[in-house]
């Protein structure tokens, strides 16, 4: 339910933003086409079904995007980009941590209610190109035979905003949660927040 309350609110913020835009009778902005390059932070994490949520896993983000688009207020951006994702999970005196490395493509809508703040949602399929898990000494909160293998493949959605200086240097955050179960057991799925930094070319 939290899902699709938070798909709505998405939604109906960018459908607030185009309307004030199509509204705004002065001049509009001529818009254009653009390509870069982006990078940044992530706070990764996992949630559980019964929703609970583990810590989070501290990592970065980086590849390029493109961006055009088909109106002054209406843009279409893909990207491909490497995402360090996974979870952390502590205890009194140990601690557990699964880093799972993705290649995700993610695809969005971005809307412009002026002519350098934009409002972002999109959906995101990604596929796991590397897992390594990490335990300490005295880690005992699960059986270390356990199966720990990710799904390979991962999707689910993204809402965000960010600035765009006329120079093209973009500032934006985006959190993603995942559709996709990361384990066969439990329904893990992905959640990452990320913080970029991107430069048009």
């Amino acid at each position: 339910m939290k899902k699709q309350i938070i798909v709505l609110a998405a939604f109906l913020m960018a459908s607030i933003a185009l309307n004030a835009q199509v509204s705004n009778t002065e001049s509009s902005t001529e818009s254009k086409s653009s390509f870069g390059l982006k990078g940044g932070y992530n706070l990764a994490s996992v949630k559980f079904d019964r929703d609970s949520e583990t810590g989070q896993r501290h990592g970065f983000n980086v590849g390029f995007y493109g961006e055009s688009f088909v109106g002054n207020a209406v843009a279409l951006q893909i990207e491909f980009q490497y995402s360090q994702q996974g979870y952390e999970i502590k205890n009194d005196n140990s601690t557990f941590t699964q880093k799972v490395n993705y290649i995700n493509m993610p695809l969005s809508i971005n809307l412009y209610p002026t002519k350098n703040f934009f409002l972002q949602v999109g959906g995101q399929v990604g596929l796991a190109i590397s897992h390594k898990e990490e335990f300490d000494s005295s880690f005992n909160l699960f059986d270390v035979s356990q199966e720990f293998d990710p799904n390979k493949f991962d999707y689910g959605a993204n809402v965000g905003a960010g600035f765009k200086t006329d120079s093209g240097v973009r500032l934006s955050a985006r959190y993603h949660f995942g559709l996709g179960d990361i384990y066969d057991d439990g329904k893990p799925r992905n959640r990452v927040l990320q913080f970029t930094l991107g430069f048009d070319l």
